[in-house]
């Protein structure tokens, strides 16, 4: 899950695994998997570095245990 923000200032959480696109339009734009689309104040490039992290950080946890 990533952490961040509407351009009305509030918080959310979204699922990292869910996201099917990012696009800069001029705002941050990222689609789900099952079309809804969410329009965030973060830069794409914080977008896709906050998923990356999520990812490795998941692969982390898995060859742990």
């Amino acid at each position: 899950m990533i952490s961040l923000t509407r351009l009305n200032g509030k918080r959310l959480v979204i699922n990292a695994d869910q996201i099917r696109t990012v696009e800069q339009t001029p705002d941050t734009m990222i689609t789900l998997m099952n079309g809804d689309q969410i329009i965030v104040s973060e830069d794409l490039e914080v977008v896709v570095c906050r998923a990356v992290e999520y990812g490795q950080s998941l692969r982390k946890l898995m060859s742990v245990s």
